[in-house]
């Protein structure tokens, strides 16, 4: 007669009950932290191609999640940046957040821009984008703040004839450091070429936390920086200083609105390791 068999009824059912309680541990320890590595190196899809779920439209004078005049939406698979419902632009800068704040990873878009820019809309902001990145919360923003403290990654449109490159740095209550020098200039011009017309762009940004960041534009890198810090002369940016440290090296995504129409057909999103 075996041990097995040794055992009464109750003995059995009190290891089979210890048994399911150890695997219950050993997978709120390892496989969680499996789970979160398992993403590590391939592409995740933020964009599921039907709606806007897991994304929070945020714009100038109205309340998170109030998408004023349809400007964010889903269209044909593509997610559509549009004003058919706008008299005119009015300073409604828009700010599409996705709900999960990153750290260490690579972001892709595939963006083009059409149509006509909205009346109203501001000079600069013609064919002009953006992915914003290392965002504040979004619920933290003021009811009529333009943008939200992060950096962003331009998307720059050509206007048939003159040179502009594409994913230029603007820093919205920040500062990074360049070439071992902290650059306080907004705005820094990429090298990469001009995209006229309603072509696709691929853009990507490869983001190292508070240390290495990298633009690319069709798989070639175009700009390089890294240490990105908050401003500590910006009154918004200043409410996010805590005990003196600036050190900006995470936050939340968004894909910004500012006056002129524009498609996404895809945003995707690979977690890299710290």
């Amino acid at each position: 007669m075996t041990a097995k068999q040794d055992r009464t009824p109750a003995q059995q059912n009190l290891l089979r009950t210890l048994a399911v309680v150890l695997v219950g541990v050993i997978c709120s320890t390892g496989c969680a932290s499996q789970a979160g590595k398992s993403a590590e190196g391939r592409w995740i899809s933020l964009f599921n191609g039907k709606d806007l779920k897991g994304w929070h439209p945020k714009i100038t004078g109205y309340d998170l999640d109030d998408n004023f005049g349809n400007t964010f939406r889903v269209e044909d698979g593509l997610l559509k940046v549009r004003y058919d419902q706008y008299e005119k632009f009015d300073g409604k800068f828009g700010h599409l957040f996705y709900e999960t704040p990153f750290s260490h990873y690579r972001m892709r878009v595939e963006y083009r821009f059409v149509g006509e820019q909205t009346p109203g809309g501001p000079g600069w902001a013609f064919r002009n984008s953006g992915i914003m990145f290392h965002c504040q919360p979004p619920k933290s923003m003021r009811k009529d703040q333009d943008f939200p403290v992060s950096i962003e990654a331009q998307m720059l449109g050509g206007n048939g004839t003159d040179k502009r490159s594409t994913a230029n740095l603007c820093t919205p209550g920040t500062h990074i450091v360049m070439n071992d020098r902290l650059i306080t200039q907004h705005c820094i011009n990429s090298k990469s070429e001009t995209y006229h017309g309603d072509q696709w762009v691929t853009m990507e940004i490869e983001v190292h936390g508070n240390e290495k960041i990298r633009h690319l534009v069709n798989g070639e890198v175009v700009l390089e920086y890294e240490r990105p810090q908050l401003d500590d002369g910006d009154a918004d940016a200043r409410k996010l200083i805590k005990d003196g440290n600036t050190t900006l090296g995470a936050g939340y995504v968004a894909l910004q609105a500012e006056s002129h129409p524009l498609e996404f057909r895809k945003v995707e999103l690979m977690p890299l390791e710290k």
